[in-house]
């Protein structure tokens, strides 16, 4: 034991001893030094060769002072800009270890903590016969500064207005990760920063990916997407996007008020788009079915040889849906009654209350991916439920309410309760789900979809089958264009 004792000691004197000789009198190795002057001999006093002012407290002090960080000495007025910037740069290098050792040695002691607490909780638990491990004060203590945490990024969401679902971005996981790595200290950019500087660099960056993407369109080929929309100022608008085995870029939008009236005119923004993207990069146009469209297509067609125009697979079907319901008189009636249940108990409080609780909290409507799909999806969800929807309207909870008295309250419960709409509801679903599946598919952004629509031809599917073969020989979707 003596001579580990021993050992260290003489390895702490060699320590202290180097300090010394490297701050000793005619033998200093710190750059600080060069610039300045020991006044007694011992370091504690250093006289700046610059401004000529003694200060106090040794060299660290007056590397401040040449710095001018105005850290415990005055800055100095006289010294040259290539020493102060030297100066400044050293001090802050040093500032950043003493920060990394602080953050490790802080960790150690966490660790060391824990440790000992697992230790202690162990012991404890194998004297009343190892009733399990309990939890850590350390632990304890993560989990309420954690939920700490979790209250002020919530806090910021809500005074921000910031959408919830923004909290999935990908980005956003990226930069707690890359906060929490950092550590203590981290200081957020200014709002100049944000606004100037850094919103550069994110431009430059973006640009940058870009090029990728365009090196693939002319080494793989790509497709041009167009998607119409209506926004809720009653404006048309127009998203272009680029896909390409390598993913889908966003090109721009544009305001179609005027444009899409005339096939002529919806002609010259589609051959404008190609011209965009370089005519020999571009294998196929894809916009909707709409017959302005169509006949912009055969032009474009006519004039650019070498590229295809295709309709929009989701639209064709969302058409199809659109004709079975306005053509079959069966459909057309059978939606219109399932609209009727859903609208009426959707549009009252109570009854909302009083499906959930029959439902197990479940909703007879669901959204589509287009509007007359959104029907057929109603259509299914009521199915779903229909042994629910038929004990809520025979329960004595609706006999007793207001709304079976009234003559709308008993017309509803009248077709809920007739057996002849849930056999309809049946054959409108029989001829609609081999083209919900495609729809699924088509509009899918996260494979490519004709490979597997291809695959589901031969997976015992006829419907699916002979629908591919007349429909989706040539077709794909642009529904999945972003709506910004």
């Amino acid at each position: 034991m003596s001579e580990i004792g021993g050992g260290s000691k003489s390895s702490s004197n060699g320590v202290s001893s180097s300090r010394a000789r490297k701050n000793a009198p005619g033998n200093r190795t710190e750059i600080g030094w060069k610039h300045g002057t020991d006044v007694q001999g011992n370091g504690k006093k250093v006289k700046c060769n610059y401004c000529t002012k003694t200060v106090s407290g040794g060299i660290f002090r007056f590397k401040h002072h040449l710095a001018g960080t105005r850290e415990d000495s005055e800055p100095c007025a006289m010294v040259p800009e290539e020493v102060k910037i030297l100066m400044m740069k050293i001090v802050a290098e040093a500032k950043e270890t003493s920060m990394r050792k602080k953050r490790l040695l802080d960790i150690d002691e966490e660790d060391d903590i824990e440790k000992e607490m697992d230790m202690r909780a162990l012991t404890k638990g194998k004297g009343v016969g190892g009733a399990g491990v309990q939890i850590t004060l350390n632990q304890m203590m993560k989990k309420d500064y954690k939920d700490q945490v979790d209250q002020q990024v919530a806090r910021y969401f809500y005074t921000s207005v910031i959408p919830f679902n923004s909290i999935k971005n990908v980005e956003f996981i990226k930069m707690c990760e890359m906060i929490g790595r950092y550590g203590i200290g981290y200081k957020p950019p200014s709002y100049h920063d944000v606004r100037e500087k850094l919103l550069k660099q994110v431009v430059i960056e973006t640009d940058s990916m870009l090029e990728e993407f365009k090196k693939e369109w002319k080494r793989t080929g790509c497709s041009i997407m167009s998607d119409g929309w209506t926004d809720k100022k009653r404006r048309s608008i127009c998203n272009f996007l680029v896909n390409s085995p390598k993913g889908t870029v966003f090109l721009y939008s544009l305001d179609t008020f005027d444009i899409s009236k005339t096939a002529d005119k919806v002609f010259k923004m589609l051959d404008d788009v190609v011209n965009y993207v370089g005519e020999e990069n571009v294998v196929q146009v894809v916009t909707d079915n709409a017959a302005n469209y169509k006949a912009a297509g055969e032009m474009l067609m006519q004039t650019r040889k070498n590229l295809y125009w295709t309709p929009c697979a989701a639209h064709c079907i969302d058409l199809i849906f659109e004709d079975f319901e306005k053509k079959l008189k069966v459909h057309e009636v059978t939606i219109k009654k399932g609209r009727k249940i859903t609208t009426y108990i959707y549009s009252r409080t109570m009854l909302i209350s009083m499906l959930k609780k029959f439902t197990k909290g479940r909703d007879l409507v669901r959204p589509g991916i287009t509007r007359f799909a959104t029907a057929y999806l109603t259509l299914s969800c009521l199915n779903d439920n229909k042994a629910s929807l038929m004990c809520m309207f025979s329960s004595n909870e609706w006999k007793s309410s207001k709304f079976s008295s009234t003559p709308e309250g008993r017309k509803v419960e009248g077709m809920a309760l007739d057996s002849r709409l849930w056999k309809n509801i049946i054959i409108c679903l029989k001829a609609v789900v081999p083209l919900m599946t495609v729809l699924r598919l088509v509009d899918s952004d996260e494979k490519p979809a004709m490979g597997f629509i291809y695959d589901g031809m031969d997976s015992g599917c006829p419907e699916l089958k002979k629908f591919a073969i007349r429909v989706l020989s040539l077709t794909c979707s642009s529904s999945g264009c972003e709506r910004n």
